[in-house]
Formats: C-alpha cells, sequence, structure tokens
C-alpha cells in the first residue's frame, strides 16, 4: 500500500479526534477549550481513551462546561460521574483536580484559552510550557492538548508529537518530523494525528 493510501484508510478508519469522541465540538470558543484542557487531562491518565472520552461526556452533562460551571458542581457530583464512566482508581483524585484546574484558569487566563495562545506568542514550546503551568497538566497532556486543538489554532499544524511519530513507525509511515509534515499537508492535521496515536496500541489505538 502506498503511504498516501495508508493515510487515507487510517483517517477513514480511525480518524476522528479524541475532542468528537468525547462529544466536544471544538471551535476557538472558551467553553470548548477548556472542556478539550480537561479531556486532555482525563486522557493524560494510565486509562482507556474510551473510559476517559466516555468521563468528559459525563463530565459535561453535570455542567463541565466552563470554570463557573466545574465550579458550581460539588466534589461528590464530579466522583460520581467519573464513576459512571467506570473512571475508576483516578475518580476522587481527578474531582479534586477539576476544581484546581477551573480555579487556575479563571484566576490566570480569566476562563478564556485563546489568552493562552496568545501570550504563547504562535510558539509551540511557549504553549507547551504555558499548559503546564495548570493543574494535571505534564508533558503528556500538552501534547494532547495541542495535537488536538492545532484543529483551531492552525499555527500549531501540524502538530508532530512523540506518540504521532511512533504511530507512524508502527502502521510503516515516515518517522522523520520533515517527511511526516509532508504527508499532513491538506490532512484534518487533528483527526490524523488521532489516528496514529491510536496505532500505537495494538495497531488501533487509545489516547
Amino acid at each position: 500500500m502506498s503511504q498516501k493510501a495508508t493515510v487515507e484508510q487510517l483517517v477513514r478508519d480511525s480518524g476522528r479526534s479524541y475532542a468528537e469522541q468525547a462529544g466536544i465540538t471544538l471551535r476557538n470558543k472558551p467553553s470548548p477549550l477548556y472542556q478539550l484542557l480537561l479531556l486532555s487531562i482525563l486522557l493524560a491518565k494510565p486509562i482507556s481513551a474510551d473510559i476517559a472520552a466516555d468521563a468528559m461526556r459525563q463530565l459535561r452533562r453535570i455542567g463541565l462546561r466552563t470554570p463557573a460551571g466545574t465550579l458550581q458542581t460539588t466534589w461528590q457530583e464530579r466522583v460520581d460521574a467519573l464513576g459512571r464512566a467506570h473512571y475508576k482508581r483516578y475518580d476522587e483524585s481527578t474531582a479534586t483536580r477539576l476544581e484546581e484546574v477551573a480555579t487556575f484558569v479563571r484566576d490566570r487566563w480569566r476562563g478564556d484559552l485563546r489568552r493562552l495562545s496568545e501570550a504563547a506568542d504562535h510558539d509551540r514550546n511557549a504553549a507547551a510550557d504555558l499548559l503546564t503551568e495548570v493543574p494535571g497538566i505534564g508533558p503528556a497532556g500538552a501534547d494532547i492538548f495541542l495535537r488536538e486543538v492545532q484543529r483551531v489554532w492552525p499555527w500549531l499544524r501540524p502538530y508532530l508529537d512523540q506518540r504521532v511519530i511512533d504511530g507512524a513507525r508502527v502502521v510503516g509511515l515516515p518517522h522523520s518530523q520533515q517527511r511526516l509534515a509532508e504527508l499532513f499537508e491538506g490532512k484534518d492535521a487533528a483527526a490524523l494525528g488521532a489516528a496514529l496515536v491510536r496505532a500505537t496500541v495494538e495497531g488501533q489505538a487509545e489516547r
């Protein structure tokens, strides 16, 4: 199979962003960007991506769509929502963390992560550094957020973190930054990136 055909098949079979899987319609607006940040925290844990996506759906249902909405929920409501998605082992600590994240985003970015993009001045390393200031976001979580948000922050495209490069290696695509970037041209970079990440777990990714 040619490299072009491999890419087309990946997008066709697995090319759905994790935001889409979690029911988030990603736009460059405060609410969906905040929800993506929470999803990135959930996905960064060593837990199934399907469970993490379902957990985000459950959290959205109880109001975790904005920092203000998060802070209006109780710790127990958040624990229960995570439990309904079988987000076990991390439900109590994550319920606490989500309140910390909401408070941080409200105070640091006035509830709007577009301010983070502006502060980074279109520098992906600066954006990653700013993201890791958020409670619960480490390098892996920052990669997840930036990989997904490139759909609405075009200055990031293509965002080729190590998980994407590893996925390219698994499916037989070039795994140098330059050659892989060429295959991303004209493609939905977030969807293709997600498909390649899925390829890193038993050939069909998780997280």
